[in-house]
C-alpha cells in the first residue's frame, strides 16, 4: 500500500517514504526552477564543441546558476564537488567534470539541478561534439523518444509501472539495453524523494499516479547490454561492455488532465542537433 500526503508551500522538507501531492505553490516554484534548468542547458548547446573541457562547461554552469540567484544542488551533495554531471560516450551517468577535452564525434549528457528558492529543477540532455557516428545519433534519437513515450504514459489514474513499460518496449525494438541500476525519483524541496521511477517495468504495477505528484523520468539507454558498473571514484557509472550510452531527463508533474513538463526547453532545444 502506498502512502500519499497533500503538501504545499515551504514547510514540507522531510523524507519519510510518502508520495507528496503538491498544490499551486509547489507548481509555481517548480516552474521557476525547471525553467532556469532548461535555460542553462539551452546555453550549453552553444558551448559544446571539440576541444572544450568538461571542467570549463561545469564552471560556466555554476556561474549561470549563481548569476540567477540559484545554487547548484549537486555541489557538496554527498561529497560531490561539482555543479553538474557530464557523462561522455560510454559513461551512463554521474560523470565528473575535469580537464578532459571533448573530441570530434563525442556524445555527452549534461545533467543540471539548480536549487531555486529551495526547489529543485532537475534535467539533462544529450549533446554532440562535432559530428557523431550514425549509430550514436540513432541511439540519442531513440533515447529521447523513450523519454517522451514515458512522459506520455504518465497520466492521472495510471500506474507508475506504465512509464517504464513504455520506455522498455520502445528500446527493445532497437535491441538497446535499458539501465536498471539507476532510476527517476520524486523531487521538489527534496532532491531525491519518493517514488522511485524505474525505466523497465510492467504496465499496471506500482503506485497510482495522482495529481500533484512531482518526479523525474530519466531513461538511460545503452547501445549494447543494459548492465552498469560504478568506477572507483564512487560516482562515474559506465557500461560494462563499453558500449555507448545516452540519457534524457525531465522533471514533470501529474495534473488533473495529464502532466506538465517543468524543464522543457523554452527555445525548442530539447534534443540534438541544436541549431
Amino acid at each position: 500500500m502506498h502512502e500519499y500526503q497533500l503538501v504545499d508551500g515551504a514547510e514540507t522538507v522531510y523524507r519519510d517514504g510518502t508520495i507528496k501531492l503538491h498544490g499551486p505553490e509547489g507548481f509555481e516554484a517548480m516552474r521557476k526552477a525547471g525553467r532556469l534548468a532548461a535555460e542553462i542547458l539551452d546555453a550549453c548547446a552553444d558551448m559544446v564543441k571539440p576541444g572544450v573541457t568538461t571542467g570549463a562547461l561545469d564552471d560556466a554552469i555554476r556561474g549561470m546558476m549563481l548569476d540567477a540567484g540559484a545554487v547548484p544542488a549537486t555541489l557538496g551533495y554527498r561529497g560531490y564537488a561539482h555543479s553538474s554531471c557530464i557523462s561522455i560516450n560510454h559513461v551512463i551517468c554521474h560523470g565528473i567534470p575535469g580537464d578532459k577535452a571533448l573530441k570530434e564525434g563525442d556524445i555527452l549528457n549534461i545533467d543540471v539541478t539548480p536549487l531555486v528558492d529551495g526547489w529543485h529543477g532537475d534535467t539533462s540532455r544529450m549533446f554532440f561534439a562535432g559530428e557523431p557516428p550514425l549509430k550514436a545519433r540513432k541511439l540519442v534519437e531513440v533515447t529521447y523518444e523513450c523519454l517522451m513515450l514515458g512522459i506520455a504514459a504518465a497520466q492521472p489514474g495510471a500506474r507508475l509501472g506504465n512509464i517504464g513499460a513504455a520506455i522498455e518496449a520502445h528500446a527493445n525494438q532497437f535491441r538497446y539495453g535499458v539501465v536498471r541500476e539507476f532510476c527517476g525519483h520524486g523531487l521538489g524541496r527534496l532532491f531525491h524523494d519518493a517514488p522511485e521511477v524505474v525505466h523497465a517495468a510492467k504496465a499496471g504495477t506500482g503506485p497510482e499516479l495522482k495529481p500533484g505528484m512531482f518526479f523525474t523520468i530519466e531513461p538511460m539507454i545503452n547501445l549494447g547490454k543494459p548492465w552498469a558498473k560504478v568506477l572507483g571514484d564512487g560516482w562515474t557509472a559506465v557500461t560494462r561492455d563499453k558500449s555507448l550510452s545516452a540519457q534524457f531527463e525531465h522533471s514533470i508533474a501529474i495534473t488533473e488532465t495529464g502532466n506538465e513538463i517543468f524543464t522543457k526547453s523554452p527555445t525548442g532545444r530539447d534534443c540534438p542537433p541544436y541549431m
